[in-house]
């Protein structure tokens, strides 16, 4: 995998991650907008991570910690560059981030019907917390 690179998202780099989740990531968010992509990076400009493949963008994650826990949303990866390690490789980024910022246990928003990213996430060493419900609340229309 030495011909994959791993850095943090730039401003000029949005448009394309907006694009590649419309076709590499499941469901959608209220933050999936350029506003809110803006933010994020902005906020905490090496959270989004991608993993690109001779130029070409093959995967995201949003390692975002707050000084205090370690949340991964957005893993994703070109569906004809699955299993391919590239999504372990944006963990392992994402990790190693975390540990330096000082956290000490990362988690993860999954889909409940996504089987397959539960496959890799169990790969990675991640394991589902049943008894956890996660309650949200729309901040804006």
């Amino acid at each position: 995998m030495t011909d994959l690179r791993i850095r943090a998202a730039a401003p000029g780099d949005l448009d394309a991650v907006l694009a590649f989740w419309r076709t590499a990531a499941e469901g959608t968010s209220i933050s999936d907008d350029r506003d809110g992509v803006e933010r994020l990076v902005g906020r905490d400009p090496e959270a989004l991570l991608l993993a690109e493949r001779d130029g070409e963008l093959v995967g995201t994650v949003v390692a975002g910690f707050d000084g205090w826990r370690c949340h991964l949303y957005r893993l994703a990866v070109a569906p004809a560059r699955r299993r391919q390690g590239i999504g372990a490789a944006l963990l392992a980024a994402a990790e190693e981030r975390f540990v330096r910022l000082g956290g000490r246990r990362g988690d993860a928003m999954v889909l409940r019907r996504n089987e397959t990213a539960h496959h890799a996430w169990r790969a990675a060493g991640y394991a589902p917390e049943e008894h956890w419900r996660r309650w949200t609340k729309p901040l804006a229309e």
